[in-house]
Order: C-alpha cells, then sequence, then structure tokens
C-alpha cells in the first residue's frame, strides 16, 4: 500500500494531477480543494489511496489528512466506490459533509454527485455516529483551545478526532497552539506533539 507519494507537480488537469517522483510519473486522482493547493513545478506531499480492479490500479490523492479520512470513511458505505467520493470532496468540504450526515440532511446530501436518495440514507446509517463525533467536536473542546483560533481549530479538532484521538487528547494539544495558524498547521502541530509523546 502506498501511504503518500512527495514529488513535484509536472501537470494539473481537471481530475488528476502528475507527479514526479525520482523520476517516475503517478497519474493521482484528486479533489478539487487539493488541486486547488497545487501548483504546477512545485513540491507536493500528497496521502494516497491505492484502487485495486481486475481492469485497473488507480491512485487517489489528497493534500491533507482529513480530506484523505473522509474519503476511506465515504468508500466504506456499500455503494460509494473511489469516483463518486471524490466527486463528493470535490463539491463540498469535509466539515459541512459530516454536518450534513449528523443532520440527516438528506436534501443536501442528495445534491452532491453521484448520490440518490439511497445512498444519502446509506451514509446517513452507516457514517452517522462518526459524523456525530466530528460535528460534536468543537463543543468539546475546552475554553483555552477555542478562544486560539475559533474556526480553525475545531476543523483540527474534527480532523484528529477522525483519526482516532480523543477529545481529552485533542484539547489538550490544540490548546497550546498559538495563532495565527491555519487547519492544517494546527492538525500538523498535533501530530508532531502525539508523535513526541511515543
Amino acid at each position: 500500500m502506498i501511504g503518500f507519494l512527495r514529488g513535484s507537480v509536472v501537470q494539473l488537469s481537471t481530475e488528476y494531477c502528475l507527479l514526479d517522483v525520482g523520476g517516475v510519473g503517478y497519474r493521482v486522482f484528486i479533489p478539487s480543494s487539493t488541486r486547488g493547493r497545487l501548483k504546477t513545478g512545485e513540491d507536493a506531499m500528497l496521502y494516497t489511496h491505492l484502487s485495486v480492479r481486475e481492469d485497473a490500479l488507480t491512485l487517489y490523492g489528497f493534500e491533507s489528512q482529513e480530506e484523505y479520512q473522509a474519503f476511506q470513511m465515504l468508500i466504506s458505505v456499500s455503494g460509494v466506490g473511489p469516483k463518486v467520493a471524490l466527486g463528493i470532496l470535490s463539491s463540498i468540504t469535509v466539515s459541512k459533509l459530516f454536518q450534513a450526515i449528523h443532520g440527516q440532511q438528506i436534501a443536501v446530501l442528495t445534491k452532491l454527485p453521484g448520490v440518490g436518495k439511497k445512498s444519502a440514507q446509506r451514509l446517513i446509517l452507516e457514517l452517522k455516529d462518526k459524523a456525530a463525533e466530528l460535528d460534536g467536536a468543537e463543543g468539546d473542546l475546552d475554553a483555552p483551545a477555542e478562544d486560539v483560533a475559533g474556526d480553525q481549530l475545531s476543523d483540527a479538532a474534527a480532523a484528529l478526532s477522525a483519526l482516532g484521538y480523543s477529545q481529552a487528547e485533542i484539547s489538550s494539544v490544540l490548546r497550546r497552539v498559538k495563532e495565527p495558524i491555519t487547519t492544517e498547521d494546527a492538525v500538523k502541530f498535533a501530530l508532531k506533539e502525539f508523535a513526541g509523546r511515543k
């Protein structure tokens, strides 16, 4: 399993990028959110998922672990394949997606590409518990962490919760984050802190 790829972005298209890794060009399919953060000629690291089928090996890549984890959760739902999951993540942010699932907002979900009423119901049924944990992360953070960087820390907390960390662990680390900071930087800071404790 290829966990991530780090290399130079050679080409960007609507659906994929070509990543030069040590002279080997990998075609990696990406959501629009990741595409918007990549630039041709610059280095990038993408968390990847390798889809294996009888007729094809397809790489899907994500600039953030939050998107990668959301993708993994989506394809765990019966009837949701990698292409549909990628289309979903190209059409809605991770936080809004899980808010819609937690809130059982079928009307919102059915507006996403490849998601009909039955698919929306399956998303809610199979992911509502995980979505509830993510959607509730903001409220579970104690005040010092919330005061540092509002929405950025809330999104970071949701991403860390999806990675399996407890709210107590997340809160203890995020309260030490200094602003200004992006969601990505907050997640990276927390992961380094957790790695240092092992």
